[in-house]
């Protein structure tokens, strides 16, 4: 076999489609987001506003982030050394964990390097606890939660996004002595939409099942402490297990769940993501740790967050834009074609200096292919202009729909 070959045509088919995907280097500014610098192929520079981060509340420059970083890196060095049962373990991954604890109202937290391998490792090890378990998961949940029920070999069952009748069918179906987990988002960060949390969380009451929600896209910004959806909504209690990220709000990097101290105690003994991975860097860990205490209590930045996001729908509302708006804080634009989407993105990034990522299929269904705009408390007004004033010259430039969708 002529592997370069195949190579090739895998990469050419992705051109063809106009899905192929490229890196934006981009240089931060500390104190400075969301400007930021982007390295042209040719070696020149040109100043952008980053209008695509996940660093939803700027907290990647907080001072009291980047304080408490530099204390540890002073203290303890570079990396951690080793895998959390081989000399990975210091007092910064352990006073993290009680930080996340006490964030959840649960008895432990558990971190792991990255989000996605907290869903994959903890969803593809619960089968060995649990022999019969069966796993029901939302069409629509994220790819690591999807390989992790893939990748469990026990049995899973697919519901409908959102619809709780066809979750009910399907557990009503299945025996009603096999335990059971539902697996399940709170906010779906495609749409922007909500999951039905106190309906599934009365379905598995009624059916005896474990609940496993993914807060990552809401940990930080929701909730009178920022735990997320369950939190704002009363129904933290509801919850077995909550995974979340340290990657996006919190501004840093890292995964982590939270749940009973048996279930934490559980999957770090048995989930192999866990064991043969080595730990986060302390001084990571000691800045995911000041900005989860912080946003414990600033609730001014929450509040400006939302305030933001709800003033970018309603202006591009205004220009009759096609955006999907289920009052989250993120904000789709359809453009329903992937070669479009990526024209726009270029345009908006050598024209006007605004860097947003095209997002085609398989992240969306083919014919959602989008553009998806995260807006912060530190985009200001003048940024906010600036991006306005550029959607409206390049919608009507392109000849583009302005039928307003809201979901």
């Amino acid at each position: 076999m002529d592997y370069t070959a195949k190579l090739d045509e895998a990469i050419e088919r992705l051109h063809e489609e106009g899905r192929y995907r490229t890196f934006i280097d981009i240089e931060r500014r500390k104190g400075n987001f969301p400007h930021a610098r982007w390295r042209r192929p040719d070696g020149t520079e040109q100043p952008i506003t980053v209008w695509c981060g996940n660093d939803y509340l700027g907290m990647g420059q907080h001072p009291v982030v980047l304080d408490a970083m530099h204390e540890a890196v002073d203290a303890t060095g570079a990396g951690s050394g080793g895998t959390r049962n081989i000399s990975g373990t210091t007092i910064y991954h352990k006073r993290l964990e009680a930080e996340l604890a006490d964030l959840h109202g649960k008895e432990a937290a558990l971190l792991f390097t990255s989000a996605y391998i907290a869903n994959d490792a903890t969803l593809s090890t619960l089968p060995k606890l649990f022999p019969g378990l069966i796993i029901y998961s939302d069409e629509l949940n994220h790819a690591s939660m999807i390989e992790g029920v893939r990748r469990n070999g026990g049995a899973k069952r697919i519901f409908r996004h959102n619809d709780v009748e066809h979750l009910r069918e399907l557990l009503a179906a299945d025996d009603p002595d096999a335990p059971k987990l539902i697996a399940f988002e709170s906010v779906y960060s495609m749409d922007g939409d909500f999951g039905p949390v106190e309906a599934i969380c009365d379905l598995a009451d009624e059916f005896g099942a474990l609940t496993y929600i993914d807060e990552v896209h809401a940990v930080g910004m929701y909730g009178p402490r920022g735990a997320g959806v369950a939190e704002r909504d009363r129904l933290m209690h509801r919850i077995d297990i909550i995974n979340g990220t340290l990657a996006k709000a919190y501004g840093v990097m890292g995964g982590y769940i939270a749940s009973s101290a048996r279930m934490c105690d559980a999957v770090r003994s048995y989930a192999p993501g866990f064991i043969f991975t080595t730990s986060l860097p302390p001084a990571v860990a000691a800045g995911a740790a000041a900005s989860v205490a912080h946003l414990k209590r600033d609730h001014a930045l929450r509040e400006k967050h939302q305030t933001q996001a709800k003033i970018l729908k309603t202006r591009l509302k205004g220009m009759g834009l096609p955006l999907i708006d289920h009052g989250s804080h993120i904000v789709p634009v359809i453009v329903g074609d992937p070669v479009h989407t990526k024209q726009l993105s270029d345009m908006l990034l050598e024209g006007y200096g605004i860097y947003v990522q095209p997002i085609n299929f398989p992240t969306v269904p083919r014919g959602t292919e989008r553009l998806r705009f995260t807006p912060s408390p530190v985009h200001g007004p003048d940024e906010m202009d600036t991006l306005i004033h550029a959607m409206d010259e390049l919608w009507s430039q392109c000849a583009l729909n302005r039928a307003e969708m809201t979901g």
